[in-house]
């Protein structure tokens, strides 16, 4: 059952500190095996270093939230296997996530990540491409290391980045069509975002020793998951504050992406879907004047409050997928305030 144990509970933030703790050392380890040229760029992605190679001093640079590590390592533990030998596999998948989006933040030429400067801004584009391909190589030479060993987990994280390669190849393509629909678009936030959380799951499940019927259910909640976070994603991308979000306001818009609540705009066969449409009929930034209207537009025709829905039957699905799976209790409660606290709930 999904229920919250009454000892030795711990919140969503105590998980990520206690995961922070065994996969930060383990994760910066690796990175200094990256050659001089890329090393840099890491580390500076990371935010344990600035533009000059000096050493952050911070509190916290761990370079974001770190949620997929700690999915992977109380997904072991919830089969009942320990955290500690999912460790490797908790650093490969913050790995690709990572080199996610060093080629993320270029290809959209988004300017900032995590509050500052985005990598390729500051190195330049072809060090950042150069940066994210390293983390990418060294995701799998860090999963190699795991201990326990089902022979599957590389097969396992090839799948994953081949769906990701697909979500993200769709949402390039998005925008050079105007006939985008909704289902494409759930499709493309499967692969961008659903797959990679999935695959985190399903990797600690498996190296945990879990039942082929405990990965599968696993890996369900993590991609219902990784889709109820992307549909809040795309609203807050909108609607954020970017002091919560650590972007330049509005940027999906000035873009003119497709993200779900255009989308659901755009299909909605109404007038505001209709002047939408036109407002994104071009080339170049969207005018401010322009995305202003576009967030009139998109509340008016529903599309925040569709793609707030979606999130939220995403999540009913994703607890449904911990229910059918049969875990230990407290780090099935564990996934639970993991989902909430990465759904800023």
């Amino acid at each position: 059952m999904v229920q919250f144990g009454t000892t030795q509970r711990r919140s969503g933030t105590q998980v990520l500190d206690w995961s922070k703790h065994l996969v930060t050392p383990a994760l910066r380890a690796a990175v200094d095996r990256l050659p001089d040229s890329v090393r840099h760029v890491a580390q500076y992605h990371f935010g344990w270093r600035d533009e000059q190679g000096k050493v952050v001093q911070t509190a916290d640079s761990g370079g974001g939230r770190a949620i997929r590590p700690a999915l992977v390592l109380v997904a072991a533990r919830a089969v009942g296997g320990t955290a500690e030998r999912a460790v490797p596999a908790a650093c490969a998948v913050e790995l690709v996530h990572n080199f996610t989006l060093l080629h993320d933040d270029l290809m959209d030429r988004d300017p900032t990540r995590r509050h500052r400067a985005a990598s390729w801004t500051v190195f330049g584009p072809s060090a950042a491409i150069l940066g994210g391909d390293a983390l990418l190589a060294l995701a799998f030479d860090e999963l190699s290391r795991c201990t326990r060993s089902t022979g599957s987990e590389h097969g396992l994280l090839a799948g994953v980045l081949l769906e990701m390669v697909d979500g993200q190849g769709a949402d390039l393509s998005f925008e050079e069509r105007a006939d985008v629909d909704l289902s494409e678009c759930l499709r493309m936030a499967a692969g961008k975002t659903g797959a990679l959380l999935g695959g985190a799951c399903a990797l600690g499940g498996a190296l945990g020793g879990g039942s082929a019927a405990q990965v599968e259910q696993l890996r369900g909640f993590g991609a219902h998951l990784g889709l109820a976070y992307q549909c809040l994603d795309d609203v807050h991308g909108i609607w954020g504050d970017p002091r919560d979000t650590g972007k330049v306001a509005r940027s999906d818009l000035v873009n003119r992406k497709k993200s779900l609540p255009v989308v659901a705009t755009l299909s909605s066969g109404l007038p505001a879907g209709d002047e939408l449409a036109k407002l994104y009929h071009g080339d170049g930034p969207l005018p401010a004047a322009d995305v202003d209207r576009a967030v009139e537009l998109i509340e008016v025709a529903g599309g925040r409050e569709w793609t707030e829905k979606r999130a939220a039957e995403h999540q009913e699905r994703a607890m449904d997928c911990l229910r059918s799976a049969e875990l230990e209790e407290q780090p099935e409660a564990e996934l639970v305030e993991l989902a909430r606290l990465a759904l800023r709930q």
